[in-house]
């Protein structure tokens, strides 16, 4: 997978807030919404949450995870594998006010932990901008011929990307 495609995801993952992250417990798959902490690249994904949450359990288990980011132009969906990180450091670089109202005691709270995904598989749709144009062509011009769309480069991409560094 080219440069090119890396960097449109990790542009795509940027521009997203939050994501569901979905975590295995068993045999079920358990989604929920998540503020995205941190984005290093197209292949690592950061998430902040509790030592003795649920999905700190699930991770322990099964650390095969997918996380779904959508907006009204845009989405993307990837699997990957999560570890639960506890470095001070990290969390020193990633911390957000926000997180207080979760963690009381802030940055040094024992509760706090990162889960970080690594990104094994990545799936994008775009239309926003001038690729949202060239489609909405391709689907009148569909309408009119009885065709599909045309889909180009850049408005759907199966992405691989290679981990930066293998996690220690």
């Amino acid at each position: 997978m080219g440069e090119k495609s890396k960097a449109h995801l990790k542009d795509l993952l940027e521009s997203f807030h939050t994501a569901m992250l979905i975590t295995r417990d068993g045999e079920t798959m358990h989604a929920r919404p998540m503020a995205v902490a941190g984005v290093e690249g197209s292949s690592t994904l950061w998430f902040v949450t509790g030592e003795s949450s649920p999905k700190s359990n699930e991770i322990k288990s099964d650390e095969r995870v997918s996380a779904t980011f959508q907006g009204p132009l845009k989405f993307v969906a990837l699997s990957g594998t999560a570890t639960l990180v506890r470095d001070r450091n990290k969390i020193e670089e990633l911390w957000q006010t926000s997180w207080k109202a979760w963690f009381p005691n802030g940055k040094d709270d024992p509760n706090l932990t990162l889960i970080r995904v690594t990104v094994t598989d990545a799936e994008l749709w775009d239309t926003a901008g001038t690729k949202g144009i060239r489609y909405a062509f391709e689907v009148a011009k569909a309408i009119v011929t009885g065709d599909t769309p045309t889909i180009s480069q850049g408005q759907h991409e199966r992405i691989a990307p290679a981990p930066a560094s293998k996690p220690h």
